[in-house]
């Protein structure tokens, strides 16, 4: 049978999520183990380590689709662009000194294939060029896309 004080926060949970939070990081600086709201606490940690996932891919996704810009519009070129791949990369950055695990990510061919081809897709919306225009598989090495230096020549 559930205690008064795990209902009351599990209501807490679904009605006022700040407020949830606060009780809930109270109750573990006190040690307060068992009046704990486990089943949406392990919900909520898992949720953290799938934004900071979310965060890399989204980061990863705006420089493949700006060096493909890069790549397939050499007239359009723009500050812009260099300012966007400049940003994400360092976010990246970022990012992995924080979490060196999501690192992984980067060595998953699969993983780095499902965000190159948003990112394919975002690019050719951006730019009104056909598919037949970009290659089908990522053209970027992980060193390449994370070289703050690297931007692709003009596609042949």
């Amino acid at each position: 049978m559930k205690s008064i004080e795990l209902q009351i926060l599990q209501t807490l949970y679904e009605q006022d999520f700040y407020a949830w939070v606060e009780q809930t990081a109270e109750l573990l600086r006190l040690h307060h183990w068992d009046t704990l709201d486990l089943e949406n606490l392990i919900e909520e940690v898992v949720d953290l380590g799938k934004s900071q996932q979310r965060a890399l891919q989204s980061a990863l996704r705006l420089v493949l689709s700006h060096l493909l810009n890069w790549k397939y519009q050499p007239e359009r070129r723009s500050r812009s662009w260099e300012v966007t791949i400049t940003r994400e990369r360092l976010n990246i950055d970022e990012l992995l000194q924080e979490s060196p695990s999501l690192r992984r990510f980067l060595n998953d061919a699969e993983w780095i294939n499902t965000t190159y081809q948003r990112a394919r897709r975002e690019a050719m919306v951006e730019t009104s060029l056909s598919e037949d225009n970009f290659a089908i598989a990522c053209p970027f090495s992980v060193d390449e896309i994370l070289d703050l230096d690297f931007y692709p020549n003009a596609a042949q």
